[in-house]
């Protein structure tokens, strides 16, 4: 909140007068109504009423304009803030790596940023509309009921530290609350998460009973904790009524003795009642903002947790960064020197003591079983992941001294799982050449060998994707992800197991294809099939995340046992030697 008040200095500043006016006119019209009691009724002076009702009736109006202006400009300056704190919670999310989204959890994330900066929001409304008022009505009506009668004031003395006793084991014990209801909407969402995308799975193995009671379990556990933190604040409205309605009939009582007695005025009665609930109307106005302070410290603190997170993978210091000219144009050698890494806690390495060099111009192809590391390996060259031993140099420099713009705009990357974005054909391609023409989109689909499928939409580039290209198919999602890679036109491109989903004939016709466009650059693919890796000019053979071969697929099938077993089982080579 401090961070994101920069800036909004100056509209506070107005906020905080307004609402000063607000509270002074509030504060002002009891006294003139007295006035006009015992000045005017009492005394029977009807230019005085009349003088005093005019000059009430600006006051009121400069109220109301007061406090008018205060809640507009109020609600701008949080919502500023609101956009502020969500576009930096967002561009942190952005600038964190893989394992650093994984420790957060994509669910909570979002969570984070879209509920979580909500409730802050919505509590600066109520910090910029009530905050200041509160205070100043509170202290002036203390001071403004002690001068209409020091005796009677002994009522104030003894209400108001009840209420802020309510008020403070109310709050203390929603804080808590609030913190475990954030986790457990954290929670639920994933849930649900899971069983929109997974809902197909759930309806093959039948298990939506199974997945209601799941999602049921986490609902009531976050509806009963929501239900006690509402309860807590419904029930501190009526108590705070209770003691405001005991104090009121106090006042009236003692001080309709008092005027019998002939120790107090009528008029100045009725100003100490007005000022009564003056003071505790801004108490529960404090109330008000207090009952919403514990959520929105907790949604800080997870907004904060973020924020504070430093990123695993970052550019190198200005002062050690090499920059390579011309790097997204220019092929270079791509090396990795004795490459480990682990993730944190691991018992394990994920990859250890991987050396090899993919040179321009080659096709460098990694093999090995499932949870070999194969990934793991490709996403250490884009800099997903930092090594943790080692280093990987392009054209002779340590990708970590690289700026981290620079070299990825040097590569083309098709994820292992293909992912496209809300919008048409042409929009997801546009994202790796925002100025690709027409032409050139059609040329990039026909070498990913998609025209067989692109003919049959009406609307062709202009045909509409769901969120995940979940209106096409899997091989369809690969092919159009390959396209939207060659429009890159990068020297260095990474195919993660990127030909899964074609059959053998598109498979075959797609690499030919390749081959013919990404003569200069270099290659560097995943695959699961010897028939895609056999023709690769270097083959790369994990298991249990080392590299125990490397060569060409003739070379491997005579020295590499875990390579011969891999073609084997695909190839049916029985007779192998």
């Amino acid at each position: 909140m401090k961070r994101q008040l920069k800036g909004q200095y100056a509209g506070v500043g107005v906020i905080l007068l307004l609402q000063l006016l607000q509270a002074g006119a509030n504060l002002l019209l009891p006294t003139l109504n007295a006035a006009i009691i015992d000045e005017g009724i009492v005394a029977g002076k009807p230019e005085v009423i009349s003088r005093l009702g005019a000059l009430m009736a600006v006051v009121a109006v400069v109220q109301a304009a007061a406090a008018i202006a205060a809640g507009y400009l109020g609600a701008v300056v949080a919502v500023r803030i609101g956009h502020r704190l969500r576009a930096e919670v967002f561009s942190r999310i952005q600038s964190l790596s893989s394992q650093d989204v994984a420790l957060f959890g994509t669910q909570s994330l979002t969570t984070r940023a879209t509920n979580d900066v909500q409730q802050i929001q919505a509590f600066a409304v109520l910090v910029f509309t009530m905050l200041f008022a509160g205070p100043a009505m509170g202290v002036g009506g203390i001071v403004l009921a002690l001068q209409q009668d020091v005796a009677l004031s002994v009522v104030v003395i003894a209400v108001v530290p009840l209420l802020l006793l309510i008020m403070y084991l109310i709050v203390r014990r929603l804080i808590p609350l609030y913190r475990e209801g954030q986790d457990l909407l954290d929670r639920s969402g994933g849930i649900l998460r899971e069983q929109i995308i997974g809902v197909d799975v759930i309806r093959a193995f039948v298990r939506q009973r199974h997945e209601a009671r799941r999602f049921a379990t986490t609902n009531a556990g976050l509806t009963a904790n929501n239900l006690q933190s509402a309860l807590m604040v419904a029930g501190m409205l009526p108590m705070i009524m209770v003691v405001v309605n005991l104090s009121s009939v106090a006042v009236v009582w003692f001080g309709g003795h008092r005027i019998q007695a002939g120790l107090m005025n009528l008029g100045a009665l009725t100003a100490f009642i007005a000022y009564i609930m003056q003071i505790l109307l801004a108490i529960m106005m404090a109330m008000y903002v207090l009952m919403t302070a514990p959520r929105a410290a907790v949604c800080a603190e997870r907004i904060q947790a973020v924020l504070d997170t430093d990123p695993s993978v970052t550019s190198a210091s200005p002062a050690k960064q090499q920059p390579m000219p011309d790097a997204a144009a220019r092929p270079a050698p791509l090396v990795f020197h004795d490459v480990a890494f682990s993730y944190p806690g691991a018992e394990a390495p994920v990859l250890a003591d991987i050396s090899f060099t993919a040179a321009p111009g080659s096709t460098t192809a990694i093999v090995g079983a499932t949870g070999s590391g194969k990934t793991t390996l490709l996403n250490l060259i884009p800099r997903f992941l930092d090594p943790t031993a080692g280093r990987i140099t392009l054209g002779g420099h340590d990708i970590r001294d690289v700026p981290l713009d620079q070299l990825r705009a040097a590569m083309a990357v098709v994820p292992q799982h293909s992912h496209l974005f809300t919008g048409t054909i042409a929009d997801n391609l546009r994202m790796a050449a925002p100025q690709a023409t027409d032409d050139e989109l059609w040329d990039a689909l026909e070498t990913a060998q998609t025209m067989r499928f692109m003919r049959d939409l009406p609307l062709g580039l202009a045909t509409p994707v769901g969120q995940g290209g979940a209106s096409l198919s899997g091989g369809q999602r690969q092919r159009l992800c390959i396209a939207r890679a060659l429009l890159r036109r990068a020297p260095l491109c990474l195919f993660d197991d990127s030909f899964s989903s074609l059959d053998y004939d598109t498979d075959t016709r797609l690499r030919q294809a390749l081959d013919q466009v990404l003569t200069a650059a270099t290659v560097i693919m995943v695959a699961e099939r010897i028939a895609t890796v056999e023709d690769a000019d270097l083959i790369l053979v994990l298991d249990g995340g080392r590299l125990v071969a490397q060569g060409t697929h003739q070379d491997l099938l005579e020295a590499s046992a875990t390579y011969r077993e891999i073609a084997e089982s695909q190839l049916a080579l029985d007779g192998a030697p």
